[in-house]
């Protein structure tokens, strides 16, 4: 898939601006704070309906107005679509080809991104949030299902931790606890097996493209760290099993720290090459070439749920990597997938893939063609 065109309105410091795009690789040059990056934020939320930079949605809003708009036109290899999201005060509304989706989950999904920034390369070494909102963001793009069970799970979660904390003074009814445990572990099941299949899938990308990035040395491996009792092996029912158990042996502790202890929404990834934890061990280099696998893994597994590639945000990334990974990098999206660059000068972009790129000048919400 590619996006043909973007249109905003009153977003961040850009009042309006209509611009098209080639096929391949695109590439938005300016110092910095010009807009660069709010460009491939705008692609990112029109495609996700949220910022991978900020989770308050007043923020995109230009300075004193009411409204933000991002429309594109998106081209894929069996249609073509126009999708459009507006941002308001009130909340956020997507629109398919005109029509208004009920749900944001039923929205999402039209169109897929992978977002490679600067501070991915703390995918790795990074807290645990910002690996769950890894699973997240790229799970939710392929699976509706997943997207519509963690809405649910995240209420019922608020609803809960409410009850804790009330419980936790004295008050409020322990069977209502046992009500929402109840719910929430039928949604964390659904969840958890849900990234359980996901992990499996990207170990089989991120492997072998790890083992071609370090020539061969090194073997990649990923896991997911439940804090429940459970494990891939596990079918569903057996989750929910192992969910129960958790929940009866941490029910007292609970009420006593009046906040839930287990669950997806503590849930974490780990990493190891060649048996050895990357966080605590890996060479910066190492960490870097895992981040760099699981983003390109994450193309590969999208092309192989849907069968067309997604659209590649490259946010000033390409001069945090070195030129071995810069190369592989590029070569690996070659002629297969649209990219959108943002740097502050060309000189770390490789001549062949200048040689194929359309370069934009971007300049206090201004953007020109070269």
């Amino acid at each position: 898939m590619f996006l043909k065109q973007l249109t905003l309105r009153q977003y961040r410091n850009y009042k309006k601006v209509e611009v098209a795009f080639d096929r391949q690789i695109n590439v938005f040059l300016g110092d910095n704070a010009q807009g660069k990056t709010n460009i491939l934020e705008a692609i990112f939320v029109l495609a996700l309906a949220k910022s991978h930079r900020t989770s308050k949605d007043k923020e995109l809003i230009g300075w004193g107005e009411e409204f933000a708009r991002i429309h594109g036109e998106i081209a894929k290899k069996t249609n073509k679509l126009e999708i459009e999201l507006i941002l308001s005060m009130q909340g956020k509304r997507g629109k398919v080809n005109g029509i208004e989706q009920k749900k944001l989950s039923e929205y999402v999904g039209a169109a897929n991104v992978v977002m490679f920034a600067p501070e991915d390369l703390n995918l790795v070494k990074g807290i645990p949030q910002v690996r769950r909102r890894f699973l997240d963001m790229e799970l939710g793009q392929i699976s509706r299902i997943y997207l519509h069970n963690l809405g649910l799970y995240q209420k019922v979660l608020k609803q809960r931790n409410s009850l804790l904390k009330t419980l936790q003074i004295g008050k409020g009814s322990k069977d209502m606890l046992d009500i929402l445990s109840e719910q929430m572990i039928v949604l964390a099941a659904e969840v958890t097996i849900r990234r359980y299949g996901f992990i499996k899938r990207l170990q089989k990308w991120a492997e072998q493209i790890h083992h071609d990035i370090s020539r061969g040395k090194e073997k990649l491996e990923i896991c997911y760290r439940s804090t429940a009792d459970v494990s891939e092996e596990m079918d569903l029912s057996k989750i929910k099993d192992g969910f129960y158990q958790t929940y009866e042996k941490q029910r007292t502790r609970e009420i006593q720290r009046g906040v839930t202890l287990f669950g997806p929404h503590r849930d974490d990834l780990g990493f190891s090459i060649n048996g050895r934890d990357v966080q605590t061990y890996g060479s910066q280099g190492q960490q870097r070439t895992t981040a760099l696998s699981l983003k390109l893994a994450e193309i590969e597994l999208i092309y192989s749920e849907i069968g067309e590639y997604p659209i590649l945000l490259l946010d000033d990334v390409l001069s945090e990597l070195d030129d071995y990974r810069q190369s592989h990098l590029l070569q690996t999206i070659q002629n297969r997938v649209q990219t959108f660059v943002t740097t502050t000068n060309v000189s770390g972009i490789d001549q062949q893939t200048l040689n194929q790129a359309t370069i934009f000048h971007v300049s206090d919400g201004t953007i020109t063609t070269q």
